[in-house]
């Protein structure tokens, strides 16, 4: 069932209310809230709920923002190394849940003597056409924390082997307070995106050219890759905020988040973190090192409002996928701007990343990072296993 989310439903921020009342007041409809209300005794809480259904409950040692499927089915995840209770990075995830170190263990620990070899935040990965696995990381030891020397980087890998292929280092195109969030590549493999969310809110986004190994910062300080000041974000009808133990409280900064390409490669929508706003740039300009900042921001289009989310994804009609935090929902907007509710389901706290697969099955991870205790005045409120809830739609991948 999908139904039309309206503006006034976008600028709502009782929005994320986990209760059917909060999206009834905008005449949306909440069937998935509805079908858990009325789950009869006995039936497990892993049953399919709306037109999600569970994928795999995965046995994650720490929160994984990301995750992708291979062509024969092999599931990762990607978990950034937000403390130092973060045990390893990357994960191949079994039939049954479990999560192991991928490639192996030992990569998977942090090395400030060898950060070109050794894995230290990796929020998100993607396969390409060729089933290689292309891995962002970000470079950092915490959440907060100046990125290790030499870490931040690029790196491909054989999805079959684990063999590292290519390590393109992103060092020169960070900055003390980079937070390197999420990645997108193009059909031929020839560039890929990334968005840098910005520890301070002060986001951008980066092109690199896989032919050259060239990368390129863009939008550092433009208006559409800032986070936005005194916007509120509702997540389980409560307002994100840093909350102290001691009570103390701040608000949470988050500029480019979400990043997405457009089927035939010629834009990329993206979005910050704390902000309504969907934007889109012109691939090649941000690919031109030629090209100047404002011969970049020229390039930048407005598209209006998407709501709060996280993870963004297009499939090959140029429909994109909104991940409405919120509303513990997945959202799509149509080319010509229209947005509709795909989905609502309890399991999908904090929406982040999205997958979809040839045969047309969209994945998207439930991260439960508004649980952290980091947002809980020091109280680890996350709730393992995780859900990474799957459901059909009438597309493939861009």
């Amino acid at each position: 069932m999908t139904t039309l989310l309206g503006r006034r439903a976008l600028l709502a921020g009782t929005a994320g209310l986990a209760g059917s009342a909060g999206l009834a007041g905008y005449g949306l409809v909440a069937p998935a809230i509805a079908a858990e209300a009325a789950r009869p005794a006995g039936v497990p809480e892993t049953a399919p709920v709306g037109a999600l259904e569970l994928a795999r409950a995965v046995a994650a040692p720490t929160a994984p923002t990301g995750l992708v499927v291979a062509r024969d089915g092999r599931m990762f995840v990607f978990m950034p190394r937000l403390d130092a209770e973060t045990a390893f990075s990357i994960g191949a995830v079994a039939a049954d849940g479990s999560v192991t170190p991928w490639p192996d263990a030992a990569m998977n620990r942090p090395d400030p003597k060898r950060p070109q070899d050794t894995l230290f935040h990796i929020p998100n990965g993607v396969f390409d056409r060729q089933d290689r696995l292309w891995v962002l990381d970000a470079g950092l030891l915490a959440a907060a924390a100046v990125p290790t020397p030499g870490a931040a980087k690029l790196l491909c890998f054989d999805g079959a082997t684990g063999a590292l292929l290519r390590n393109i280092p992103l060092g020169p195109v960070t900055e003390p307070t980079s937070s390197l969030n999420d990645l997108r590549i193009d059909r031929d493999a020839k560039a890929v995106f990334i968005s840098d969310q910005g520890q301070d809110g002060h986001g951008a986004l980066i092109a690199v050219d896989l032919a050259s190994g060239r990368a390129s910062r863009r939008l550092a300080r433009h208006s559409s890759t800032e986070s936005v000041k005194g916007i509120l974000k509702v997540v389980e009808g409560q307002v994100l905020m840093k909350r102290n133990p001691d009570g103390v409280t701040s608000p949470v900064q988050g500029g480019a988040n979400g990043i997405a390409l457009s089927p035939d490669g010629r834009r990329v929508y993206y979005g910050p973190l704390m902000g309504r706003q969907l934007y889109s740039v012109d691939a090649g300009t941000l690919l031109d090192p030629e090209a100047s900042d404002a011969a970049v921001a020229a390039t930048v289009t407005d598209l209006g409002e998407k709501g709060m989310t996280g993870g963004l994804l297009c499939d090959d009609q140029d429909r994109l996928y909104l991940a409405l935090q919120e509303f513990n929902g997945i959202g799509r907007r149509w080319p010509d701007g229209r947005i509709e509710v795909l989905a609502t389901d309890p399991r999908l706290i904090w929406a982040d990343t999205f997958w979809i697969t040839p045969d047309r099955w969209l994945y998207v991870s439930s991260s439960q990072v508004n649980r952290r205790k980091e947002f809980n005045g020091g109280i680890d409120k996350v709730q393992p296993p995780y859900a990474m809830l799957r459901m059909r739609i009438d597309a493939g991948p861009a």
